[in-house]
């Protein structure tokens, strides 16, 4: 069977005007993630990514660290959902939630993602104000899966660079869970984390979820995050 890491971008750029660049440390995990696998002797033969900023500096920067020279398939399949559509759709609904110290503390803003996305997934938003509903969501991601299965079953190893939402949809997709663990899981994934699923043109197997091994070494701890 072939195999898929799946890897979310690494930090990108909270609480700044434009969140999709990657900060520093993003660059920096995702270069740490290229030298683990070069170190591991990790064999690659085809990345694929979303269209977005961070998607793409998190794939050079990885493939910097790993001495890998790839030419990527762009998928938009593998965007994030419109996460500030959702919020800014769930706020219009709520006004009176309270997000004066958002800057200060992070945990507000999730706290507020988390119940922006049930109301999202319960189809309590309007429509209108939001560029895809979760059913799309849901069935973009299952076509990137078969697109995959169908495309790529002669690969021994691929790259998939995305983002977080996406990845707890997949996790969906393969292993038939509820849509309400979709919002927790995305909300557990961490920065250029690896989820390794190994697939042929039937099936998609799950073998890892959410590995940081290039971050767990007590000098990088620090560097786990979760934006």
């Amino acid at each position: 069977m072939a195999e898929i890491y799946l890897i979310r971008h690494g930090q990108a750029s909270f609480g700044a005007e434009n969140y999709d660049q990657l900060s520093e440390l993003g660059a920096q995990q995702s270069r740490w993630l290229g030298e683990h696998l070069r170190e591991l002797d990790v064999s690659v033969d085809g990345l694929l990514m979303g269209e977005l900023a961070r998607h793409r500096q998190t794939a050079e920067a990885l493939c910097d660290g790993a001495g890998l020279q790839l030419q990527p398939e762009i998928h938009a399949g593998l965007n994030e959902f419109d996460f500030q559509s959702v919020v800014n759709a769930y706020l219009a609904q709520n006004p009176v939630f309270d997000l004066s110290d958002k800057q200060a503390s992070p945990k507000v803003y999730y706290r507020l993602l988390k119940e922006a996305m049930s109301a999202w997934q319960q189809g309590q938003l309007v429509a209108d104000r939001l560029p895809e509903s979760w059913q799309q969501f849901s069935q973009r991601v299952a076509a990137v899966l078969d697109h995959i299965r169908a495309a790529h079953a002669d690969r021994r190893r691929l790259l998939v660079v995305t983002s977080g939402g996406v990845i707890a949809m997949c996790m969906k997709h393969m292993l038939g869970t509820d849509d309400r663990h979709v919002i927790e899981l995305n909300l557990q994934i961490r920065n250029s984390s690896v989820t390794q699923v190994f697939y042929n043109r039937d099936v998609l197997r799950l073998a890892a979820f959410n590995q940081v091994a290039h971050l767990e070494q007590p000098q990088r701890q620090r560097a786990i995050t979760y934006s």
